[in-house]
């Protein structure tokens, strides 16, 4: 679906745009997530591979540093746009204005022709990047990470709708980008079908996932006590912001529906839920306690706050199985991460979730959100350990086909095509678009 690197020009600088959350920003709440790790690991592996990265992110705080330099050949700049607090993703669009300045004078104070390309990572900062691109004279490389056509389609019950603004505002910056990242093949096909993206402009990266971190132990009883969870615990986990979209409650119905109906697996069942309340989960952000105590499980269910990536390896390594029930996922990070650990995935049939999870090999896949679903597929597993081992060692070694240097080096040949690209467009003194 897109050009497969025959150019060698490489950017030797890259603007990458992240407006609406910081790389540093710890995962697992408020608006940090997958894309906070993506934009954070393919930059250190970009440098390694000699291409400077400075990423703009918005400042949600006074007392953050102007800039922060995270590696040898990467640096965040933190952008005053809008109030540093109180302000939602929804009322961001406000502040672009205020946001695209700032980046254009940061450009304007080095020398002509500082940024040799612009990497926009969400809608937001693709609206950024549109107008730096025309500015500057460089192409626009853009990874949507998420389509707001794609999460209305799969709409969590009760959940709120993406506004028209944004659908407007993604197919504007598919429109004008000069290449666009997809994390699958199945998003490739919705920017193109959806999104009337131009094939040739597409290119498929999968994300990747740190493979010292995320790894495996011989004996789990370390993790388990690091963690805090008795040695003959059936673990259930949950690991993500606590929304919604991302499904939570799917996971607390199914334990409560195990603990009803298996009683020789409930007095072990443990559900541990590592994450903090986001988007519109923060209108109750009590409500999965609140559930678990309505349905009788309370003393089954943990909530633990986001966790460092070590901690998390910890919490993957303890668990039996994670549980990943999103109605929508782009890729899905945490399923990955699981997986590198030996721990296999429950996942829901969506989005990049059906890539990251090899159905019956690394773990399952469910077609639906119907709780009693759930619980069967979970009980299937919890009561087969020597299935789980198989999965688990399968696990590990799909995961080993994803790194972030893959994904860096697919990024290359991305920006090398969309830089090769610009500047035929420039010599013929047309755009094709």
């Amino acid at each position: 679906m897109s050009r497969t690197g025959r150019h060698s020009a490489l950017p030797r600088r890259v603007a990458t745009l992240s407006v609406h959350t910081s790389p540093l920003e710890q995962p697992g709440g408020g608006d940090a997530g997958g894309m906070n790790v993506y934009v954070l690991e393919t930059a250190k592996r970009l440098a390694e591979s000699n291409v400077e990265v400075e990423i703009f992110t918005r400042a949600t705080s006074s007392e953050l540093p102007r800039i922060v330099e995270v590696a040898p050949g990467v640096t965040v700049r933190h952008v005053t746009a809008g109030p540093f607090e109180g302000l939602s993703k929804q009322d961001l669009p406000a502040q672009l204005c205020a946001f695209t300045a700032t980046v254009l004078r940061a450009e304007a104070q080095q020398e002509p022709g500082w940024y040799d390309l612009i990497h926009s990572h969400y809608w937001l900062s693709g609206q950024v990047g549109w107008l730096a691109r025309d500015r500057w004279g460089v192409p626009l490389v853009h990874t949507a990470h998420t389509l707001a056509k794609a999460k209305n389609e799969l709409l969590a019950e009760g959940d709120t709708p993406e506004p028209y603004a944004r659908i407007v505002g993604e197919e504007q910056v598919v429109a004008e980008a000069d290449g666009l990242i997809a994390n699958t093949e199945a998003e490739a096909r919705q920017l193109v079908d959806w999104y009337g993206a131009d094939p040739e402009r597409v290119q498929v990266v999968p994300p990747g996932v740190d493979l010292e971190v995320f790894s495996p132990v011989a004996d789990r009883s370390a993790a388990r006590d690091r963690v805090g969870v008795a040695q003959d615990a059936l673990v259930l986990l949950f690991v993500g912001r606590l929304q919604p979209l991302k499904a939570p409650d799917v996971l607390i119905r199914a334990a409560a529906r195990i603990v009803e109906t298996q009683p020789s697996l409930a007095a072990r069942l443990q559900v541990l839920v590592v994450g903090a309340p986001s988007g519109t989960g923060l209108a109750d952000p009590d409500a999965l306690q609140k559930l678990a105590a309505d349905l009788g499980i309370a003393g089954h269910v943990r909530f633990d706050p986001p966790a460092s990536r070590e901690l998390l390896a910890d919490f993957y390594r303890a668990a039996d199985l994670t549980v990943v029930p999103s109605y929508n996922e782009s890729f899905g990070l945490v399923a990955l991460e699981s997986q590198a650990c030996a721990t296999p995935v429950i996942a829901a049939d969506v989005g990049g979730l059906s890539t990251a999870v090899r159905d019956g090999e690394t773990g399952l896949l469910v077609d639906n959100h119907r709780s009693a679903d759930w619980a069967d597929r979970i009980t299937d597993l919890l009561r087969d350990s020597g299935r789980r081992a198989e999965f688990g060692r399968a696990a590990r070694a799909h995961a080993q086909g994803f790194s972030w240097r893959h994904t860096a080096n697919g990024l290359l040949v991305a920006y090398s095509d969309a830089i090769a690209g610009f500047g035929s467009l420039l010599a013929t003194g047309s755009d094709d678009r």
